[in-house]
């Protein structure tokens, strides 16, 4: 089974939890779930840096420890919520923490581990499931407002939130998280997707430097003070390509946690806008192919 498949199911069981438990109102609460399951939820503050949880075992019995470094409910509910993927999701537990002890969590995807990033979208299914999730969509401006309305509607955090709004969405959005200059990864919207010859920015690659996130990048103390700056640039810039097109660029620090967002917006890019240039339909077919460079 391919991961992509792996991920989407994992988030299917995530929607498929709220089912089960008959929660259907947003903001759905992980510690209630774990509760209802007589898994013990205790904060713990002096975890490694970069350890957003850890799931415990005694025979059948379980526990969830969550770090407290990072002062975001958001990020706390999505590292539970991590947690309870390994619980729920098949085949974790025996894979993960098959005798009594503990395993640690990097949730918020930031682990190259296949059952990290399972755990990760059953979080992102359980916290914000699509249908109820898409009703909250364009409340607000296009961008990152929209994304923190709907962040706070579901107290999640905002990079969870973003990635979320990326999928599901029909316009053109995508959604950088980098650190310094370099990206830590870079999701894309299909109507993004569907600008001819992109450059899939994959993690470890630079932040192009004439971008408005290059700039601001540069100075982390402007990272830690969360604060944000906006700009209008060619989506060249960013994802290369060959079809030049304005996008909104706004650029938000997230504080301690020493990341920054990006999310490039706009509502004139996607499959509509080649059906005016007269192509034939093999070339529109081949316009609409996203590339993905390896």
């Amino acid at each position: 089974m391919s991961l992509v498949l792996r991920l989407k199911l994992a988030k299917q069981r995530g929607e498929a939890v709220l089912a089960e438990e008959k929660l259907t109102e947003l903001a759905v609460d992980p510690f209630e779930i774990a509760a209802r399951h007589d898994i013990i939820v205790q904060e713990k503050p002096d975890t490694a840096s970069g350890v957003s949880g850890m799931l415990l075992r005694h025979g059948n019995s379980f526990g969830i420890l969550y770090a407290s470094d990072i002062p975001n409910e958001g990020f706390r509910r999505f590292s539970v919520a991590h947690e309870l993927g390994h619980y729920f999701l098949d085949g974790h537990v025996d894979h993960v923490l098959p005798n009594d002890g503990m395993h640690t969590s990097h949730a918020g995807f930031a682990s190259g581990d296949p059952y990290e990033q399972e755990a990760d979208s059953f979080a992102v299914g359980l916290l914000m499931p699509a249908k109820p999730f898409k009703r909250l969509m364009g409340r607000s401006r296009l961008g990152l407002e929209d994304i923190e309305s709907a962040r706070d509607t579901c107290k999640t955090s905002l990079t969870a939130t973003a990635i979320r709004y990326a999928e599901l969405t029909d316009d053109a959005i995508a959604v950088i998280l980098s650190t310094g200059r370099t990206i830590d990864y870079c999701i894309l919207s299909e109507a993004m997707k569907s600008l001819p010859d992109l450059t899939w920015l994959k993690r470890g690659s630079s932040v192009p430097a004439n971008t408005t996130t290059a700039r601001f990048n540069a100075d982390g103390s402007r990272i830690l003070q969360a604060e944000r700056e906006e700009d209008e640039i060619d989506v060249l810039d960013w994802l290369g390509g060959r079809r030049s097109s304005i996008v909104t660029e706004e650029v938000v620090g997230l504080g301690r946690y020493g990341k920054t967002l990006t999310v490039l917006s706009s509502r004139k890019i996607g499959y509509d806008a080649y059906a005016d240039e007269g192509d034939e339909e093999d070339d529109l077919v081949e316009r609409w192919t996203p590339r993905f460079k390896k």
